[in-house]
């Protein structure tokens, strides 16, 4: 199935919304959740343990949704500035089947296969 850059707008648009909606629940969330007396400092280390893990984990998936949410609104600004879909290392052409399977992606396979390889990755 070929897709349009117009049909990925709205793919955009609706993941945009998603990640905004899933921020918005995580900084709920985690208002409520944040724990002003600290951790290490009472008789049951297992549950400081605990605690701070699943603080670290909370962190680190914030921190994740943010980055997608700011990938996903890059993308909807180089809609519509129309550069949508051009790598932004080489100026190439980003496939068609690249842009389906990662709407909000920057780099074409080739520039970003390089940058993994740099990476170590």
């Amino acid at each position: 199935m070929t897709t349009t850059k117009q049909e990925l707008y709205s793919v955009l648009l609706q993941l945009r919304e998603t990640y905004q909606a899933k921020l918005e629940q995580m900084e709920e969330t985690n208002a409520n959740a944040i724990d002003t007396n600290g951790t290490g400092y009472t008789n049951h280390q297992a549950d400081d343990a605990t605690l701070v893990y699943d603080q670290t984990v909370d962190a680190s998936t914030f921190k994740s949704v943010k980055t997608r949410l700011r990938q996903i609104e890059d993308a909807v600004t180089r809609h519509e500035a129309g550069s949508y879909g051009e790598c932004e290392n080489c100026g190439r052409e980003i496939d068609i089947a690249r842009l389906e399977a990662i709407p909000y992606t920057s780099l074409c396979l080739r520039c970003a296969e390089t940058r993994d390889y740099r990476a170590g990755m």
